[in-house]
């Protein structure tokens, strides 16, 4: 059965990808005329989701592309996308969702960055957050170095520190939080908990679906106390954003039975601050 799956998912992909490279061929020649010393494919942060949290150089780089090639998480946003104004721009979804079957692959997203960049077209990789963050770009780099295609980034910013401004949490301060470390939870068995034990303010991305594992392993191997504030932010900056305030010793109990996803923890004092 899995090898069946695995199959189904491969022509599905294989399909989408073959579909994608047949509307991006449409495009006119003149789109495709652009200066020989423009760089070929920008890997740009969108950011949280909303064109309010672009950078300049990111919406300048929407309005001049041939080709959108975007994430979901923040870099969907139809605010966001509404930059991309060029006549005849292509707009290429390539979000992953949950490993479902029916998600692009890396592999396939990669494969694609290079095709496009060898047509002659000027293509936006836009990913939500930052490109330096949990976003897989150095497979996308690689991919593109090997195949001589020309590259850019411009940075984005991360969920890790906008989600937790915006319920005015600082991650640093003088005496609460002299440093602060940033991990991704989606795999709790791959982390070394016993390394935040000496951090002030440990932020957890993708903690979603693992948030009592990460609770518990910093309570046991990092030695946090019980009683260390905590805050959980779902959709951190955008108008359906929630937040869980609470301590080590009852957060999991606070959001049990809610919808996490896409959350972020936050744990340290700097958490009463807000």
């Amino acid at each position: 059965m899995r090898r069946a799956v695995a199959i189904e998912a491969s022509a599905i992909q294989s399909a989408r990808l073959a579909s994608t490279r047949r509307r991006c061929s449409r495009t006119t020649a003149s789109s495709s005329s652009s200066s020989s010393t423009e760089t070929s494919v920008q890997l740009i942060g969108a950011g949280p989701g909303g064109a309010d949290s672009l950078t300049l150089g990111a919406a300048k780089a929407l309005a001049r592309c041939d080709v959108v090639v975007h994430d979901d998480l923040g870099a969907s946003s139809s605010s966001v996308l509404a930059l991309a104004t060029k006549p005849n721009v292509e707009f290429v979804s390539v979000g992953k969702r949950g490993g479902a079957a029916r998600s692009w692959t890396q592999k396939d997203i990669c494969a694609l960055l290079v095709e496009l960049g060898k047509s002659g077209k000027t293509v936006v990789r836009l990913k939500g957050g930052c490109p330096s963050t949990f976003a897989r770009v150095s497979e996308e780099i690689k991919a593109l170095r090997d195949a001589g295609v020309s590259y850019a980034m411009l940075p984005g910013v991360s969920s890790a520190l906008s989600a937790p401004l915006s319920v005015g949490i600082p991650l640093t301060d003088r005496e609460l939080g002299r440093h602060y470390s940033v991990c991704g939870a989606h795999d709790p068995s791959s982390i070394d908990f016993s390394a935040f034990s000496r951090i002030d303010t440990c932020v957890f991305l993708m903690v979603g679906r693992t948030l009592p594992l990460v609770v518990e392993a910093l309570q046991g191997d990092a030695r946090k106390a019980p009683s260390t504030p905590c805050c959980v932010i779902r959709n951190g900056m955008q108008p359906d954003e929630r937040s869980w305030f609470g301590s080590l010793c009852d957060i999991v109990d606070k959001t049990t039975g809610e919808s996490l996803s896409p959350c972020v923890l936050i744990v340290g004092e700097v958490v009463t601050l807000a």
